[in-house]
């Protein structure tokens, strides 16, 4: 049976490679839904190495398979492979050529990290204990995103387990970031109108103002985590557009505000929906206005099985140059949660945090140190290679 030791020292032979094909796949990014020449591209990977591949499931999304030559379990590994519509304004030889559509989130690094870690067990199948799903999935970005559908389609099928990983640019190169239970948040969105009764900017007592109401209602949704929801839970509520043309001297009889809400239980999100609707109510009645309200649910919490976990922990020990770290969870979303929902497995964070100045995940001069895919390929192949045998 090969070592741990002797795929790391693959692994890092294949560096170069990944990053020749992570930095193709930023040049020609494609947003959610119409990732369609990128899974050519993942798909004449495969073929060239004569591995087994599913195309189209459940869409773009592309599952490869590789049966080892002693028994074990069946480890599933996911990467995602959508872009953002961003326009990349970074200064590189390999910056996006597709206008106003960039990779501002690392899924270009992941799809390399993972097409080489099969590459490089595929060179060692005989030697390799159970069977490797390798998914790549499309429209992660976009809700309701492909998990869903790839998983009707069957990729989890005789699945026993599953990790994935996301190279994360704030935190330092190195940091495997794990954590059992919650660690990403339900995903949210809502959309709300308010209807009032125009008028004249010089007589507000003959008109009802939108605007008013509007702003009455944003400092009421303040209280709603920091009054209604318990301080032990975690929660956000967060207006982020609001929408009222008019003349400078008009009374606005109409406006339109979207946001987002995060929470790590089913409980605290179902308490947040009902309370804005309250909120809503109440204040409108109040000033006899009326309004739509529509609470638009995202992907569930990230819920990270406990054994997964532990296993995970113990298997970044055999793996040089990076250090596990137990982290906070983080209130960004994740459409990885439907495949926890239906079997065990651990998602974390691989830290990506490039030289100089280090932007923020969906930032348009969004990148990340290439050497994390390194250690995430590493990362991976150590617990998949034990949930294989242990599990």
């Amino acid at each position: 049976m090969i070592s741990k030791q002797a795929l790391f020292q693959r692994l890092e032979q294949l560096f170069p490679s990944m990053v020749q094909v992570r930095r193709h796949l930023h040049q020609y990014p494609e947003v959610s839904f119409q990732e369609f020449k990128t899974a050519q591209t993942i798909a004449k990977f495969y073929e060239k190495l004569n591995i087994p591949t599913r195309k189209n499931v459940g869409g773009n999304g592309l599952v490869a398979t590789i049966q080892g030559g002693k028994p074990g379990k069946t480890i599933a590994l996911r990467a995602d492979f959508d872009a953002l519509p961003i326009q990349d304004l970074k200064e590189c030889d390999y910056r996006s050529k597709v206008p106003g559509v960039m990779h501002a989130c690392g899924h270009d690094g992941h799809t390399s990290t993972l097409l080489h870690l099969a590459r490089a067990f595929s060179e060692c199948q005989s030697e390799l204990p159970g069977t490797f799903v390798f998914i790549h999935q499309h429209a992660e970005e976009m809700n309701p995103g492909g998990a869903k559908a790839m998983i009707e389609a069957g990729c989890l099928e005789g699945v026993d387990a599953i990790f994935g990983t996301h190279l994360w640019s704030l935190s330092p190169l190195g940091e495997i970031g794990y954590r059992s239970g919650a660690i990403m948040a339900c995903a949210d969105r809502f959309e709300i109108e308010i209807f009032g009764q125009g008028g004249h900017g010089a007589a507000p007592h003959e008109a009802k103002d939108a605007i008013v109401i509007g702003a009455q209602v944003i400092n009421a949704f303040q209280t709603i985590v920091s009054r209604n929801i318990n301080p032990i839970e975690s929660a956000v509520l967060s207006v982020g557009s609001l929408e009222a043309k008019n003349a400078f001297n008009v009374i606005a009889d109409h406006i339109t505000m979207s946001g987002t809400a995060r929470s790590f239980s089913h409980e605290v999100r179902e308490k947040i929906e009902q309370d804005m609707d309250l909120v809503l109510k109440g204040l409108t009645t109040a000033f006899g206005a009326q309004y739509d309200y529509e609470f638009i649910k995202g992907y569930p919490p990230v819920m990270n099985d406990q054994k997964m976990t532990d296993l995970l922990k113990e298997s970044c020990q055999d793996v040089p140059n990076i250090r596990a770290t137990r982290i906070e969870p983080k209130m960004i979303g994740e459409d990885f949660a439907y495949y926890l929902q239906e079997v065990p497995g651990s998602f974390f964070f691989t830290g990506a945090k490039p030289n100089g100045i280090s932007y923020p995940h969906h930032h348009p001069r969004f990148d990340f140190d290439e050497r994390a895919m390194l250690y995430a390929s590493q990362t991976l192949c150590s617990v998949a290679l034990d949930a294989a045998e242990k599990i």
